[in-house]
C-alpha cells in the first residue's frame, strides 16, 4: 500500500510493504504538483502495490489563488447575486473595519464574475410545487452569453431545487444543447439540502473542481501507470474517507481539502493503539500548523467547512484549525519593534535562509538551527546540508536593537507562544479541558516544538508516533471507503411521518449499493441534523436506528435528539417537538489499516548511551541571555531506543526526517510501539 500526502512546502510519500513503512519526502512543486508525487512514488516502487491513497490541497490552492477555470453560474432570477452576498457574516476582526470586503466577493476576487452569472425564470415553493415553470427560451438565450463569454463549464443552482430537480435537470439538458459536453453540476444532485447560499457555494465549487482535477487526475493516472502501477487509486475526501478516483470524480468537491483531515485519522487510529482516546492534534509542517480533536477516539466531524471566510462547502469535514506556524514561519520586527514569527512563511522556495536557496529572513527552522536543536550535517535524513552563517546573517540583519541572542531566543519563545494559543483555542472552541488531553505531536516541526507547548498549555502530555514527519500520509494507510448521501426533508418527528423518513433512508441506501456494488460487504450508518421546532439551527449527527423507519423507530430518534442536544449544549427539552431537516447515511467499507508493531525492550547487556552531545545556546534564563556557552544536551538515535527507555531533559531525539526536542524538567518514555512520551518530571 502506498500513500501521498501533498502539503504547502513538502510532498510526503509512504509505502507499507510486509509490515516495514517506507518513506520519501520531496519538496512540493506549485508548477506542476503531479511531479513530486510521481517522484516520489518512484522513490519507493509502486509496482505490485494493491492502493495508492492520495491527498492534496490541489483543489484548495487554486481558490486561494484564483488560478480558475471560467464558468458559468445560473440561478432562479433575481438571485444571481447570492454567490457575491454570501451569508453577510464577518469575521471577528472586521467588525469595525468599513473598507473590509468578502474575499469571494465582486469587489475582491469572485470565483464567478456577476456577467457570467444569469438569471433563470422559473421557480419552485418550498413544498416542491411549480410556482413559474421553467421559461426555456429566456434560459437558452443566457445560455448563448455564457457561449459568447468562451465557458467551460456551468454550476446551476435553482430555488427549492432539493425539493425537485425537475427545472435543474431540464437547465443541465439546455446546455448540453448549447454549450456542448462541458462540466455541468447541479445543486439538486451535488448537495441537496437546503439553506441555498451553502448549497450554491457547493455547486460552483464542484463545477470548478471538475475542471481542475480532470487534467491532474488523467496526468496522475498516467505517470503512475507509466511507473508500473496496476492497483487501485483512491482520493482521500474532507473528513479523509478513501474514493475511488472514478468515484471521486463524480463529486470533486468532497476532495478539495483532504491532507491535514488525515493527520488526525493517523493520530485515532495510533491513539487507540497505546490506549489514548482524547487527543489533542497538532501537525506542525513548514508552512502551516494543523489543530483539531479527537474525544472518546473518533474525530470531531462537522457538516461543512470554509475554504475562505464565508465561502462555505457542504461536505462532511474533520474539523481543522489551521494557523501560520511552521518551520518556514518568518521572523519579522513588528511596527513597535517587537519580534513576531509568522504568519508569513517562507515555503520550501526559497525557504529558510539555512537552506541556502535564496532566502533572506530567518525562520523558525533557522531560529532551532542557531539554539543547536537541529543538527545541520543530519536535516531531511542527511539530504540537505543547513548553513549555520547563513542562519546567524540573516537574524543579524533584522532591524532591531535586540542582541542577538535575544532575536534568537525571543523568536523561539513567539513560535511556541503561537502554537500553544492555536492549540489552547481549539481546545476551548471544542469545549474540552487541556489537562486530560494528549497532544498529539507530528508534523516535520512538531517533535522539535510541541513539548515545549506542553508546557504552555499544561496538556497532560505529548506524544510523538513513529514517523512524524510522514504521519498524515500514514493516515490514509488507517482510513476506511466510505460513501454517503444526504437529503434534506423538512419533517416534524411524529408517528405519522415514519413512511417519509423510511422512504428517504432506502433511496438512498438504493443508491449507494448500486454505486459501490451488491455483492460488496458494507456497514450503513445513519443519522439526521435536527432542530427543535422554532430553532434556525441545527444540532448534527443525531444516531437513528437500522431497519425500517415505524413510530417506535421515531420515538428513538426524537429520544436520542435530545439525549444528543443535552451533551453538546447542557439543556434538555423534552416537552418541545423535534424537526428533521438533513437526514444523512454513509456506507464504510472495511480496508487494511497501517500496523504499528512493538518495539524491543533493552536487554541487560545493551545500555543506553547516547549519540553525541550538543550545546543549547539562548535557552538560559533571561538575566544571563547573553551567555552563549549553552547548556548541554544528550542526543539519541531514535532507531537506538527501546520500549521502556526512560531519559530526563534536556535532551534531543534525531530521526531521519524530524527531531524531537525534550526541555528541562520534562523527562521521555519510549512507549510500546516505539512512541516517545514526553511527560513533566
Amino acid at each position: 500500500m502506498i500513500a501521498v500526502d501533498v502539503g504547502g512546502t513538502f510532498t510526503d510519500v509512504v509505502a507499507l510493504r510486509d509490515g516495514v513503512v517506507h518513506t520519501a519526502k520531496v519538496s512540493t512543486d506549485y508548477t506542476d504538483v503531479t511531479k513530486p508525487v510521481l517522484e516520489g512514488a518512484a522513490a519507493l516502487g509502486v509496482e505490485g502495490s494493491r492502493v495508492f491513497n492520495h491527498a492534496s490541497t490541489h483543489g484548495l490552492n487554486a481558490v486561494i489563488t484564483r488560478r480558475l477555470p471560467k464558468i458559468g453560474f445560473l440561478a432562479t432570477e433575481g438571485h444571481r447575486d447570492i454567490l457575491d452576498m454570501g451569508r453577510v457574516w464577518r469575521p471577528a476582526e472586521a467588525m469595525l473595519d468599513p473598507h473590509w470586503r468578502r474575499s469571494f466577493g465582486d469587489a475582491a476576487r469572485p470565483l464567478v464574475p456577476r456577467y457570467l452569472r444569469r438569471g433563470i425564470r422559473e421557480r419552485i415553493t418550498a413544498d416542491g410545487s411549480v410556482l413559474f415553470a421553467l421559461d426555456e427560451a429566456q434560459a437558452r438565450a443566457e445560455l448563448e452569453v455564457l457561449r459568447g463569454c468562451g465557458v467551460v463549464g456551468v454550476a446551476i443552482c435553482l430555488i427549492n431545487a432539493y425539493v425537485d430537480r425537475t427545472h435543474e435537470e431540464r437547465l443541465r439538458e439546455l446546455v448540453r444543447e448549447v454549450l456542448g459536453d462541458v462540466p455541468c453540476s447541479i445543486s439538486s444532485e451535488v448537495s441537496p439540502l437546503a439553506k441555498e447560499y451553502t448549497r450554491a457555494s457547493t455547486t460552483v465549487v464542484d463545477a470548478l473542481m471538475k475542471l481542475i482535477y480532470a487534467d491532474y487526475t488523467a496526468t496522475l493516472e498516467k505517470g503512475l501507470a507509466d511507473l508500473g502501477f496496476t492497483g487501485q487509486l483512491n482520493f482521500a475526501d474532507c473528513a479523509a474517507t478513501l474514493v475511488p478516483s472514478n468515484r471521486a470524480m463524480e463529486q470533486p468537491f468532497r476532495i478539495v481539502f483532504s491532507g491535514p483531515a488525515a493527520g488526525t485519522v493517523a493520530s485515532a487510529h495510533f491513539g487507540s493503539l497505546i490506549g489514548e482516546p482524547d487527543l489533542l492534534c497538532a501537525d506542525v509542517g513548514g508552512t502551516s500548523c494543523d489543530i483539531s480533536v479527537v474525544a472518546g477516539g473518533k474525530p470531531y466531524v462537522d457538516t461543512t467547512f470554509e475554504l475562505e471566510h464565508d465561502l462555505v462547502v457542504n461536505a462532511l469535514a474533520i474539523e481543522v484549525t489551521a494557523i501560520g506556524a511552521g518551520g518556514g514561519s518568518l521572523v519579522t520586527i513588528g511596527q513597535s519593534g517587537e519580534i513576531r514569527v509568522g504568519p508569513g512563511s517562507a515555503g520550501s522556495t526559497p525557504g529558510p535562509a539555512c537552506y541556502g536557496r535564496g532566502g533572506t529572513g530567518p525562520t523558525t527552522t533557522d531560529t532551532c538551527l542557531m539554539i543547536g536543536i537541529i543538527d545541520p550535517d543530519t536535516f531531511a535524513g542527511g539530504n540537505l546540508s543547513l548553513d549555520v552563517e547563513r542562519a546567524r546573517a540573516a537574524f543579524e540583519n533584522l532591524r532591531t536593537e535586540f542582541t542577538l541572542a535575544q532575536r534568537v531566543r525571543y523568536a523561539y519563545e513567539m513560535a511556541v507562544h503561537n502554537i500553544a494559543e492555536g492549540v489552547f483555542n481549539v481546545a476551548i472552541k471544542n469545549g474540552v479541558d487541556p489537562r486530560d488531553y494528549t497532544l498529539m505531536a507530528y508534523g516535520a516541526a512538531g517533535p522539535m516544538l510541541l513539548p515545549a507547548v506542553m508546557d504552555a498549555v499544561h496538556c497532560k502530555q505529548v506524544v510523538v508516533p513513529p514517523n512524524p514527519g510522514l504521519f498524515s500520509a500514514l493516515g490514509l494507510l488507517s482510513a476506511d471507503q466510505v460513501f454517503t448521501a444526504s437529503r434534506s426533508a423538512y419533517t416534524v418527528l411524529t408517528p405519522e411521518a415514519a413512511p417519509r423518513i423510511d422512504v428517504l433512508f432506502t433511496e438512498m441506501e438504493s443508491r449507494l449499493r448500486e454505486r459501490i456494488g451488491f455483492d460488496a460487504t458494507v456497514t450503513f450508518e445513519r443519522s439526521y441534523d435536527g432542530h427543535l421546532v422554532g430553532q434556525s439551527w441545527e444540532t448534527p449527527f443525531v444516531p437513528v436506528p437500522g431497519g425500517a423507519v415505524d413510530a417506535d423507530a421515531v420515538d428513538a430518534m426524537i429520544a436520542s435528539f435530545h439525549d444528543t442536544y443535552q451533551e453538546r449544549s447542557g439543556n434538555r427539552f423534552d416537552t418541545m417537538p423535534v424537526e428533521g431537516v438533513t437526514f444523512r447515511v454513509r456506507a464504510v467499507l472495511d480496508t487494511e489499516k497501517v500496523e504499528f508493531p512493538e518495539l524491543a525492550r533493552r536487554g541487560a547487556d545493551e545500555p543506553l548511551t547516547p549519540a553525541r552531545f550538543v550545546r543549547l545556546r539562548y535557552l538560559g534564563d533571561l538575566d544571563a541571555i547573553d551567555d552563549d556557552t549553552g547548556r548541554a544536551a544528550a542526543v539519541y538515535d531514535r532507531a537506538a531506543l527501546r520500549a521502556g527507555d526512560e531519559i530526563e531533559g534536556p535532551v534531543i531525539v534525531d530521526e531521519g526526517l524530524s527531531t524531537t526536542h525534550v526541555g528541562e524538567g520534562q523527562r521521555l518514555v519510549v512507549g510500546r510501539h516505539g512512541e516517545l512520551v514526553v511527560r513533566r518530571k
